[in-house]
């Protein structure tokens, strides 16, 4: 079929249209096209290098100085009870008395037999020399006079061991018979406990590696002492308060367990408060070299690559982010110790990590998610290092 003129005239016209149809289209959607997005908002800390008191933190459990526990040396009724159970005894205060009628009696005894025997052996002795009597007679009176000697002794201890005495100074538990009670020498069950506290042990479990570095690091001189062989320590309460005494740990140390490889260090502590009791768990705190210059790094910065290794995040002078790879030595509360990797003045994100990636531009503002710091303590005045200053970075 044959295209008639109008109808070849219309086709032009209409296919200029849909191009300028199509052209207008472009050119809005051009002028309507979102603006850039602006940096992310990141949340940084300014690093601030300060003193600080390197420590090693070994977990132990307080033991008594010395255990003593009372028994009876006699058999017999107990008659009364002369302490109070709580109480600090010392040694050689009478602590119970047992019924002592019939050793008196048996003193009484010994005593008379001793009369009788010694006045035999003398008479004998005047005699032996005008030959009246044997010698042998003599020497038997002579041997019945030192076995009646014996047995008033004997006597005399028995009679003394009815007043049970305290062996040692210390603090006596609950005592474990009342009046009345059938007592016998020896007995399995002790009358009661007598613990001395002041001073007072730590025993500290450790693997035979801890004890050999402890060795290392006092040969060296990295370990305050306080005697030959002992370094300075201090303790850590339960609540995680600080015990206001410091004491001296002895490595020493001459065996290894053979079932689990470690050994047990002891410390010693004064105890004048008696604020220690024995089987409390604590942390002694051993003060080792300290670094002028530490950066304690918030653990809201730090994260893991694939490869295991501590990470940050921060900020450099152009506003722009890098990726550092750290060595964190230990945590410090809620900071790192870093030895490598940040420098005092860096600008460490703490917030906003999951909106950036290394070299992307950011926005700063100062970080809140890391929480007050307290002005660091002096380097070597305490076991546990203070919290770090670290300065926000402003707007």
């Amino acid at each position: 079929m044959k295209c008639t003129p109008a109808r070849a005239t219309l086709r032009p016209l209409a296919l200029l249209s849909l191009s300028l149809w199509l052209l207008a289209g472009c050119q809005q959607e051009q002028s309507t096209a979102a603006p850039p997005r602006p940096a992310p908002l990141v949340g940084v800390i300014t690093l601030e290098a300060q003193p600080y008191t390197l420590t090693s933190a070994l977990p132990g459990r307080t033991v008594a100085y010395r255990v003593a526990e009372v028994r009876p040396q006699v058999d017999g009724i107990l008659q009364k009870r002369l302490f109070s159970e709580g109480s600090n005894v010392q040694a050689g205060q009478p602590l119970y008395q047992i019924d002592p009628a019939t050793y008196e009696a048996t003193l009484k005894s010994a005593e008379a037999s001793l009369l009788a025997s010694r006045a035999l052996a003398e008479r004998y002795r005047a005699l032996v020399a005008e030959q009246a009597v044997s010698r042998q007679q003599y020497d038997e009176a002579r041997a019945a006079q030192l076995q009646a000697e014996a047995a008033l002794e004997r006597a005399r201890i028995d009679l003394r061991y009815t007043r049970v005495l305290a062996p040692i100074n210390g603090r006596i538990g609950r005592s474990a018979a009342s009046e009345g009670a059938l007592l016998r020498s020896g007995q399995n069950e002790a009358l009661a406990v007598i613990q001395q506290l002041d001073p007072i042990y730590v025993d500290i479990t450790q693997p035979a590696t801890e004890l050999l570095r402890l060795r290392r690091e006092l040969a060296s001189g990295q370990l305050e002492t306080v005697a030959a062989g002992a370094a300075r320590v201090e303790l850590q309460l339960p609540d995680g308060s600080r015990y206001p005494h410091a004491g001296q740990l002895a490595v020493s140390e001459v065996s290894v367990d053979e079932g689990t490889g470690s050994v047990t260090l002891r410390a010693q502590f004064p105890n004048p408060e008696q604020q220690l009791l024995p089987g409390m768990f604590v942390t002694a705190q051993l003060p080792t070299a300290g670094k002028s210059a530490a950066i304690l790094a918030p653990q809201q910065g730090v994260t893991r690559n694939p490869k295991g290794e501590a990470v940050a995040m921060v900020v450099n002078a152009d506003n722009k982010v890098e990726l550092r790879t750290l060595k964190a030595e230990r945590t410090v509360g809620n900071f790192w110790l870093v030895s490598e990797g940040l420098a005092a003045g860096d600008r460490l994100i703490t917030e906003g990590l999951q909106f950036v990636q290394p070299g992307v531009a950011v926005q700063v503002k100062p970080a809140g998610n890391v929480p007050a710091l307290a002005a660091p303590a002096a380097s070597g005045t305490s076991a546990t290092p203070a919290a770090p200053a670290a300065a926000a970075e402003r707007r």
